[in-house]
């Protein structure tokens, strides 16, 4: 049976269909242009293959790993009080939180006390409070995907991979979090529940839309939080609440029981205050799963090297004081990062700033068919609940050609091994801003002017996005303050499967800096 755009666009007015057909065309004309690098008869091949081929060498030294971060804890019990505690004092409070299961959290916390006074510790996150995006499915509980369209779903009857990965290697799961309305927010706006606000300032955005993670690690209500990244979701909260966040490899850890937003660019990735937590996180989660067909089949990886290994990388770091995507702040941070990195031994070089414009737009082609499609029966309903933002962009995929979609996938493979010859060139891992500069006034990205607030939203993320269409790992870090006194991030972006190269980069410079222990607290 055909489809009828007009069944899927009822909804939309005249004003904002005009928008999302004019998006639409200019991202099919972006991806014409670049047709002349695949044959006609390339097709693309399973990106997972892709990844593997560009695999890098095992990092140097790995045996040297730090040490399981919830060894110096003995009292998990005091550790989930402190964290409760923290949620009443430390604003944004409880915005930061869908569902908080403060008694099940102490009594698991009280066996695992007693199971470690027996010497039995059942992993690296032994007695670590966690907290979960509200899109991980927990036996027995409903995830909301931050919309209130889900309050009817039956509860999950089986946890996702990520939270029974994550109680193995002992962690606690404190509860469920702020979210953007069904992720796609890279501020962190979701009508229904409010904006996410940034603990440093809470005039200011959260970022997102992994929000409620950026809050409440930077508040200090939890040291680690699971978001999830399909154009940044991660990494934009984590630079712009001053913490540290992690990307992973595109299929690298399991999304069984997770919601879907755009299964070719998804992943699940920690927030934490330091590379370290996220280490540890991305060692409990990764790995195969029979569960997700998607999934890499390699084995889980360990926590990654000390940050002396990082001195025998080597780093490619372009010129942005030029870019307007930055702003002065932000050029200085970055600049100051690279001076600290190469202080500490790390050999840099220089390389032309990506083209991470045209990789962002492929990515928005992949995004806008998959989201569609994924919500097909909520976009034929015009009585469904979305906010006008989350509708815009779901509709895009309705008015998105199958040879656009193709196009996209089949230039992946080769976009991808341009940018490790032309953006890396040999070179171990990238270093580039996460964000332009400040978080934003949450005043600034809602109003009337859809299409402007779209241009915005589309600045903010500009470093990130194009980042998950190649598939690669980023790692966010803090990296300083703008005079306003809020938080600015840099991330490292590897070869596929290089997470190991940027745990040691990420952990030689936050021990050369404090950036990742200020809070606003």
């Amino acid at each position: 049976m055909s489809i009828e755009p007009s069944r899927g666009v009822a909804a939309l007015s005249d004003g904002d269909r005009a928008d999302v057909v004019a998006a639409v065309n200019g991202l099919s004309r972006s991806l014409a242009a670049e047709l002349h690098r695949v044959d006609v008869s390339v097709v693309p091949e399973p990106f997972q293959a892709t990844l593997l081929r560009h695999r890098p060498a095992a990092v140097p030294d790995p045996a040297d790993a730090v040490q399981g971060l919830a060894e110096g804890r003995i009292d998990s019990e005091a550790w989930v009080q402190e964290c409760l505690a923290r949620i009443d004092q430390v604003a944004p409070g409880c915005l930061a939180w869908r569902e908080i299961d403060a008694e099940a959290a102490l009594e698991r916390a009280q066996y695992l006390d007693r199971e470690r006074r027996l010497g039995r510790v059942h992993g690296p996150l032994h007695g670590v409070p966690v907290a979960l995006k509200d899109m991980y499915d927990r036996r027995g509980r409903r995830s909301g995907w931050g919309s209130t369209m889900r309050d009817n779903v039956p509860p999950a009857a089986i946890d996702s991979t990520i939270a029974q990965r994550l109680e193995a290697a002992g962690a606690i799961i404190l509860g469920t979090q702020h979210m953007a309305e069904f992720a796609m927010s890279p501020t962190g706006l979701n009508v229904g529940l409010g904006p996410g606000r940034n603990p440093w300032n809470v005039e200011h955005v959260s970022g997102g839309s992994s929000s409620g993670a950026g809050m409440s690690v930077a508040a200090g209500h939890v040291p680690l939080a699971i978001g999830s990244d399909t154009g940044g979701s991660v990494r934009l909260p984590a630079a712009l609440c001053g913490v540290s966040g992690l990307k992973p490899t595109q299929h690298r850890i399991s999304v069984a029981g997770v919601m879907p937003l755009s299964p070719s660019l998804d992943c699940v990735g920690p927030l934490a205050r330091s590379v370290d937590m996220c280490a540890w996180a991305f060692a409990a989660m990764a790995g195969v799963d029979a569960r997700d067909g998607s999934c890499l089949s390699l084995p889980a990886p360990g926590a990654g090297p000390a940050p002396a290994a990082a001195r025998q990388l080597v780093l490619a770091v372009p010129d942005v004081s030029g870019s307007p995507l930055v702003s002065d702040a932000m050029a200085a941070a970055f600049e100051q990062a690279r001076r600290t990195l190469s202080e500490a031994g790390v050999r840099c070089i220089s390389v032309p700033l990506p083209d991470l414009d045209l990789t962002g737009r492929l990515g928005s082609v992949l995004l806008a068919v998959e989201s569609a499609a994924l919500h097909r029966h909520w976009i034929d309903d015009v009585n469904s609940g979305y906010g006008r933002q989350v509708r815009r962009r779901l509709s895009r995929g309705l008015f998105v050609s199958g040879m656009d979609y193709y196009d996209a996938l089949r230039l992946r493979a080769p976009l991808l091994e341009a940018f490790l010859r032309d953006a890396l060139q040999g070179a171990d891992a990238l270093l580039l801003p996460t964000v332009p500069g400040e978080a934003p006034r949450v005043e600034d990205t809602v109003g009337a002017d859809e299409s402007e607030l779209e241009r915005r939203f589309s600045t903010l993320s500009a470093w990130t996005r194009g980042i998950n269409y190649l598939g690669v790992p980023g790692l966010n870090v803090p990296a300083g303050f703008s005079p306003a006194g809020l938080p600015l991030g840099i991330q490292f972006i590897g070869r596929p499967l290089g997470e190991d190269n940027l745990f040691a980069l990420g952990r030689l410079y936050q021990s050369a800096t404090d950036w990742h222990r200020r809070t606003p607290y």
